[in-house]
């Protein structure tokens, strides 16, 4: 593989991710949540930037998204509260699709 094909190969990867991100963000504006919803996103979300940790590919922007769960659960804005945690939740999966994906991807960018 070249390249010029691996680069075309890692941005296609890139891209699908953001379909991913799309559908988690609007599923999670459908419906009026309750603190029993949140701790389920959330927990799904910390469960899921905890394997991407173990990859050693954690994202800022995941962090932050769940700082911002925890903030508006604590102002008792379950809806907000629901959508950052499946926000982050979505963001922790991309991470570790680019990092499982780019494990063996990086070789052929190398310059032999």
């Amino acid at each position: 593989m070249t390249m010029i094909q691996s680069r075309a190969q890692m941005r296609l990867s890139i891209f699908s991710l953001i379909p991913v991100l799309l559908i988690a963000g609007t599923a999670s504006a459908s419906a009026a949540g309750s603190e029993t919803d949140f701790r389920a996103a959330y927990a799904a979300a910390e469960a899921a930037e905890q394997e991407a940790g173990r990859l050693r590919n954690q994202w800022t922007v995941t962090a932050a998204a769940l700082a911002d769960a925890k903030t508006a659960a604590g102002k008792g804005d379950f809806d907000k509260a629901i959508s950052s945690a499946k926000e982050a939740e979505a963001l922790a999966k991309a991470s570790i699709f680019q990092a499982t994906s780019e494990k063996e991807a990086w070789k052929d960018l190398e310059i032999r």
